[in-house]
């Protein structure tokens, strides 16, 4: 096998993202020829962080690794998970001393992959540079394996574009999370980095990135809090599929949108 192919899911967001990995993540890796899964799940208990029981759940759907971002810390019982499971990421650009571990390496079929989580600084929490942090993990890496995916989990898409270019050539691949609206920009940089600014979301699309549209309505118009619920219509998963050689440059990368109904007693 000269190329694998590696498929990442936007953002999961609450049991109506979880669904649909659960009914339909089997079906998409067999349309697809796909190898590796990775997916985003730092909104996929109530749309807000994740719990161990809810990251089991996905790892049983055949996810080799899941990674996160701003939300991660919402729910602190994940954290004995982050340090004793190194498929389950923690942005690498944390202040030293965050549990977890920021990027892991997996082996699929003759294929070693590593998997680097970072996230920008733009509109989100203060935490170091992501830029700097890739650099001082990068020499490490590459002792090891040319096959880097790096989730870039940012607001700005000014800073993810930058990211992509400074990791073109380095990266196989960078793919932008966070803002969980899918953009159209997916290509091949000059130097062999497969980039697009955001992956999307893999959720209810009847909604407000995810959440009930009237609460969202109702917080922007008074700026009073009301809790955020997950919504439940129009589920669709986000992601893309990016196939790349072993020296670790991307040969393609390809959008994936796909539509579906929640089974009963999913809704």
């Amino acid at each position: 096998m000269d190329t694998i192919n590696i498929l990442l899911i936007g953002d999961i967001v609450g049991r109506p993202g979880r669904t649909i990995i659960k009914d339909h993540l089997s079906e998409i890796c067999k349309e697809y020829s796909v190898h590796c899964v990775i997916a985003n799940c730092e909104n996929a208990a109530g749309g807000i962080s994740i719990t161990p029981e809810i990251a089991q759940e996905l790892f049983s759907y055949k996810i080799h690794v899941l990674t996160t971002g701003n939300h991660i810390f919402n729910n602190r019982t994940i954290i004995k998970l982050l340090e004793s499971n190194k498929y389950i990421l923690r942005p690498a650009n944390f202040p030293k001393g965050v549990p977890g571990k920021g990027y892991t390496i997996i082996k699929i079929n003759d294929f070693t992959i590593a998997i680097v989580n970072l996230i920008g600084r733009i509109n989100m929490e203060p935490v170091d540079c992501p830029f700097i942090a890739f650099n001082t993990l990068y020499d490490e890496i590459t002792s090891k394996t040319n096959i880097i995916i790096v989730d870039f989990h940012a607001e700005a898409t000014s800073e993810k574009k930058a990211f992509g270019w400074f990791a073109d050539g380095r990266a196989s691949a960078v793919c932008g999370t966070h803002t969980h609206v899918q953009t159209a920009d997916e290509t091949i940089l000059p130097n062999g980095t497969a980039y697009i600014t955001d992956v999307g979301m893999t959720g209810p699309f009847d909604s407000v990135i995810g959440m009930d549209k009237e609460s969202s309505i109702h917080n922007f118009i008074y700026h009073t809090r009301i809790k955020f619920k997950v919504a439940q219509n129009d589920p669709r998963l986000n992601a893309v599929l990016v196939t790349c050689n072993k020296q670790g440059r991307a040969v393609s990368i390809t959008r994936i949108i796909k539509s579906y109904e929640l089974s009963p007693g999913n809704s």
